[in-house]
């Protein structure tokens, strides 16, 4: 193989309150920590058994910092998508340790709240943002699901002008004439 792929995928619950610091230019990061659980029902006894896995996520995107520190809280739901670093440091008392942690960096840094903003404590709907290499940083994901209230539909302008809405689908009847096959 040319090349190797480091990508974590997470779906869990912030276990408490993310801590923002910030660089000594002013840059923020975000930790929070979340935990991922199984579970699984034990073939001897019948007994339903449960594990949590925690893991320690660290934010250098200005943008998703951002929206963690307005929007996240204690037992908000979170999609992660991002890498797995280890990095070396040295305790107080000069011992050395290590930790891993799901960094969410540059390309392919991804953070949706899957419980609405607030932690699942105000309006339903996600808020998602993913940032995108180039400084353009791609917001998404916002509204619907979840049984509470998600913003209409904006309406489309069309090249044979208007205010009509889209069609299903999302494409225009103008465009669908001009496809070549």
């Amino acid at each position: 193989m040319a090349g190797s792929v480091n990508k974590v995928i997470l779906v869990g619950n912030v276990g408490k309150d993310p801590e923002i610091r910030r660089t000594q230019d002013g840059r923020p990061i975000a930790n929070l920590s979340l935990a991922t659980s199984e579970t699984w029902r034990d073939k001897s006894t019948g007994e339903r058994k449960e594990k949590t896995e925690w893991h320690r996520v660290v934010i250098f995107s200005e943008p998703l910092c951002k929206v963690v520190e307005q929007y996240v809280k204690k037992g908000a739901k979170l999609y992660i998508e991002g890498a797995l670093q280890t990095r070396k440091w040295t305790d107080q008392s000069g011992a050395e340790k290590y930790s891993t942690e799901v960094v969410l960096q540059g390309f392919g840094g991804t953070l949706t709240m899957l419980d609405g903003a607030g932690g699942g404590r105000g309006a339903s709907g996600g808020m998602g943002m993913q940032e995108s290499g180039g400084g353009d940083y791609d917001a998404g994901n916002f509204g619907g699901g979840g049984g509470g209230y998600s913003e209409p539909a904006p309406k489309r302008v069309t090249k044979s002008g208007g205010g009509a809405a889209a069609p299903k689908g999302g494409f225009d009847k103008a465009l669908d004439d001009e496809i070549p096959f």
